[in-house]
């Protein structure tokens, strides 16, 4: 019996959240009857980490995530050609913007030969509109997702909340699929001890607590709303903690320029891009993400599974793995005294402390496994 083959598309080729679903998705499903093949537009480290493991990759030129209409003509007719020489039986589309090209795509493709067996499928790890937009662009693109989700076979949202958040729209009801992101936590032999995590953070060995964020440096982040939580602490609070940052973007200098007007150089450090930020996780005390907007984060997961107490804003699916006050603390979004007084909790209510980390853990293995992610996304492909 010939294997379905299915052709993951994404916009960029780093390795976020996005790019940790597909790599996930794509390696897994190899070996499980399916062959699978990856196209991106900028390359980066999820192609070196597909190649590693014989995963087929194909560059799909003049993509780029900015909206530049020149070269997204040129990238959509690109997509053409690269399903044509494919062809896949699903073409599986990760990111708003190749949502709607490589959906376009597939509708074309299907007007020209009706016989063509080819199905899109679309997950929406977030909707923009959900950003802070004006009402025009927000209009726009809703009307665009919603173009997506109607071209598309099916819509996989990760998190109860993605799927509110469209509810509203006509014509879609049955074609919204709600899937979790689903993880698996690091083997004993990929586990870093606690004193190799701390000194690859810090760089020396330290008493002090550790508050750790894994994230691109972007506004929707929150990092500058961490900032200024952390600016807001006592004096002696500050000299017992460091913040560290893994992750690289467009908001880097304009969050050390934070660091320096605030006076925080000396408890703030920028790691820049760790492809191991997962393996440090066990080097931190508190797992900090004071994100303005978020789908179903990895981040929450792993840090869930390393066992850390976590403080994260109450958006998008983060309630739907985080109880407040059982397995974690819930902040509001853009609140930095709301940070500093559960920072401050924390490291004042050790026993507390780690109560949270192991219920967090608990929750993320029994909920959301990668096995369960891989069964229920298995069901829409066949």
């Amino acid at each position: 019996m010939q294997k379905k083959k299915i052709l993951y598309v994404v916009t960029k080729g780093n390795f976020g959240g996005v790019q940790r679903y597909v790599y996930d998705l794509s390696t897994n499903l190899s070996k499980d009857g399916f062959e699978t093949v990856v196209a991106c537009g900028e390359g980066g480290l999820l192609i070196e980490k597909l190649k590693k493991v014989n995963i087929k990759t194909i560059e799909i030129k003049n993509l780029r995530r900015d909206i530049k209409l020149k070269d997204d003509f040129k990238a959509f007719f690109n997509l053409i050609k690269i399903i044509k020489e494919e062809k896949p039986d699903i073409v599986h589309l990760n990111s708003s913007k190749i949502g709607l090209l490589g959906a376009l795509a597939v509708f074309c493709l299907k007007i020209v030969n009706w016989k063509l067996k080819i199905r899109a499928i679309f997950t929406a790890h977030g909707w923009v509109f959900n950003e802070e937009r004006s009402a025009l662009s927000k209009t726009i693109f809703s009307f665009l997702h919603w173009l997506t989700i109607i071209l598309c076979y099916k819509t996989i949202v990760v998190s109860e909340k993605t799927k509110k958040d469209v509810a509203w729209m006509p014509f879609i009801k049955n074609k919204i699929v709600l899937i979790h992101n689903g993880i698996k936590e690091l083997e004993a032999s990929e586990k870093m001890t606690k004193q190799e995590a701390i000194y690859s953070l810090v760089g020396e060995e330290t008493e002090k607590t550790i508050i750790f964020s894994v994230a691109e440096l972007h506004k929707n982040k929150g990092l500058d709303i961490a900032l200024l939580a952390l600016s807001s602490l006592p004096e002696e609070i500050k000299s017992k903690i460091i913040y560290c940052v893994a992750g690289a973007g467009e908001e880097e200098q304009n969050l050390k320029k934070m660091v320096e007007n605030l006076d925080l150089k000396k408890l703030v450090k920028f790691l820049g891009f760790m492809p191991n930020a997962q393996k440090l996780l066990y080097g931190a005390d508190i797992f900090l993400l004071p994100s303005r907007t978020e789908a179903f984060p990895y981040a929450i997961l792993e840090a869930g599974l390393a066992g850390l107490p976590i403080i994260a804003t109450s958006v998008g699916g983060v309630p739907e793995i985080i109880t407040d006050m059982e397995n974690g603390i819930l902040i509001h979004s853009k609140n930095p005294k709301e940070i500093a007084e559960a920072i401050l909790y924390l490291i004042e209510q050790p026993n507390k402390s780690k109560t949270f980390g192991k219920e967090i853990k608990a929750t993320v293995s029994e909920s959301f496994s990668i096995e369960k992610m891989l069964i229920e996304t298995k069901k829409i492909y066949n």
